[in-house]
């Protein structure tokens, strides 16, 4: 019995000993695939196919302005430092708004939201900006930081579309990619090829949803790769610059109340009739808040009595 304590014992240890470092595999492992990937597939051990579907997605693409230039210029050593150091700030950040980084190219990146987890179209595309407003916002810090190093001129450019394509597992049963592909995929590579330096470009499509929240500049009809006809593009302005500037929207949800105030529609000469409305509807909700507190007053005399 003791011999085969032993025995038991000893299997243990090596299956411990296998299980950790099957562990450490996987965990290095994820670090090559998007968490909303590889989290699924972990939790509930769910089936891995070759499978696709469509979506609405917002893309994002964006690179280093000049960075084939500038690395001509550069040793590999400290050209290798700055990707480095670029894609690890890029890649926090786009964890941090809940973005599938899908991919690396070269000084580029790509990511998007829509799928597997959305938080509904317009979310998404506001939930895009804010990420590449955030970003825009890092490359300063660290166009700094180069420059005290003394490297000079680097700046991102961002392109962003909203629209149906085609999201999930492609490739064959040895080997699969999640990505995404589509004709909207392709426009926002085009519109980050048309930005310039610190610029954000959005389609037509992303402006309507994220026009009320943010401060957009129309850039122009662009003649892009791969379109019939113009696209309309348009600049999203720096939130930094237009600390003082309100939103154009204010929309509340509660139980029996909905306000929806849509600024950016509103005519000149219905500011009247909204604020009469408006008072209005305050009165009655003092009138139901007196109701209810001279009810509940009544109760508790009642309660007394009793």
């Amino acid at each position: 019995m003791y011999q085969e304590y032993i025995g038991y014992e000893t299997r243990a240890h090596q299956a411990v000993g296998r299980l950790s470092t099957m562990v450490s595999v996987i965990n290095k492992l994820t670090r090559f695939i998007p968490p909303q990937v590889w989290e699924p597939i972990v939790k509930s051990d769910s089936p891995v196919t070759v499978a696709n579907k469509r979506a609405k997605l917002t893309i994002m693409f964006s690179d280093i302005v000049s960075f084939t230039e500038l690395s001509d210029s550069l040793s590999a050593d400290n050209l290798a430092d700055i990707l480095n150091t670029y894609m690890h700030c890029m890649t926090l950040i786009a964890n941090k708004h809940g973005a599938v980084l899908d991919k690396f190219i070269g000084d580029g990146m790509v990511c998007f939201f829509g799928e597997p987890n959305s938080r509904g179209a317009r979310q998404d595309a506001l939930d895009c900006i804010a990420m590449a407003i955030d970003m825009r916002r890092e490359m300063r810090t660290l166009r700094q930081k180069w420059r005290l190093m003394g490297f000079e001129g680097l700046y991102i450019r961002i392109g962003i579309s909203t629209g149906y394509c085609h999201v999930g597992n492609f490739g064959s049963n040895n080997r699969l990619s999640y990505t995404l592909i589509g004709k909207e995929a392709n426009l926002a590579a085009r519109l980050e090829s048309s930005a310039g330096k610190d610029e954000i470009l959005v389609s037509e499509s992303t402006y309507d949803y994220i026009c009320h929240n943010y401060d957009c500049q129309h850039a122009g009809a662009f003649k892009l790769k791969g379109f019939d006809s113009k696209v309309n593009a348009w600049q999203v302005l720096d939130p930094d610059t237009y600390k003082g500037h309100l939103s154009k929207w204010v929309d509340h949800t509660l139980p029996g109340f909905n306000l929806h105030l849509n600024f950016k529609d509103m005519k000149d000469n219905d500011y009247q009739d909204i604020r009469a409305r408006l008072n209005f509807a305050l009165e009655r909700v003092e009138q139901e808040q007196e109701k209810v507190a001279t009810d509940i007053a009544a109760a508790s005399k009642r309660n007394d009595n009793q």
